[in-house]
């Protein structure tokens, strides 16, 4: 059978060693040696003797969750293979952190992670009510992280002179010691005769950087494997 689809440009290989890696610009392979996790419903294929449990945050994140609409949904991976994850064809990013570093993430573009990062649910400072969600994953320690962004990302500058306001549907993750508050955009009046539509911002104060997405956010699908 003869089929430009068999390029190598897109056949899978075996992986040589543990981890994660960009299968193409859309998804990610993870060959796993013991476990690692990733956003439920994410897994496209997998090869080799792994399993796929709902890995549970504890009581006071499902709160947040049933509260917020948001969140992380995970499930654990565990084995010895190689995993495929994807979401709805959005482009994908590793990011490398290194002991001291922390990355504050939207739950929604998430996709999968090392088991040696830590991470917590936190509460945007500042933005409790904004339509973007409240809560948001705070990563640390030393491990991959795989994102995921629907379009190509802008990633913006911060400054201690040049503060950033940023649309909370559009928004992907900052850097973690950057201040968080709501920034208005119009008055009373003009949100009372309708407004433009940019009414509250996420505003960002320090050092560092924001990353957000060409386009505003959809309302998420459930999904789980």
């Amino acid at each position: 059978m003869q089929s430009d689809l068999f390029s190598p440009e897109y056949m899978a290989q075996f992986a040589t060693a543990p981890g994660m890696t960009l299968q193409n610009a859309k998804s990610i392979k993870y060959a796993v040696n013991g476990e690692c996790y990733a956003r439920q419903g994410a897994m496209v294929a997998f090869r080799g003797n792994l399993a796929f449990e709902k890995h549970g945050q504890g009581v006071g994140t499902f709160l947040k969750r049933a509260v917020t609409g948001e969140g992380l949904a995970l499930m654990v991976v565990r084995g010895h293979g190689e995993a495929w994850f994807a979401h709805e064809a959005a482009n994908c990013f590793l990011v490398d952190l290194a002991p001291g570093d922390s990355i504050t993430i939207n739950g929604r573009n998430v996709l999968c992670f090392d088991s040696s990062l830590a991470y917590k649910i936190e509460m945007m400072k500042g933005a409790g009510m904004t339509g973007g969600g409240l809560f948001n994953t705070v990563f640390s320690g030393s491990g991959r992280l795989g994102l995921i962004c629907e379009g190509n990302p802008i990633v913006i500058p911060v400054t201690p002179t040049d503060p950033v306001c940023v649309d909370t549907d559009a928004v992907v993750g900052w850097s973690t010691a950057l201040r968080t508050s709501l920034h208005r955009s119009q008055s009373i009046g003009s949100m009372l005769r309708g407004g433009s539509g940019e009414a509250v911002q996420l505003r960002l104060d320090g050092e560092g950087f924001v990353i957000v997405r060409p386009s505003e956010a959809k309302p998420e699908k459930n999904g789980g494997n």
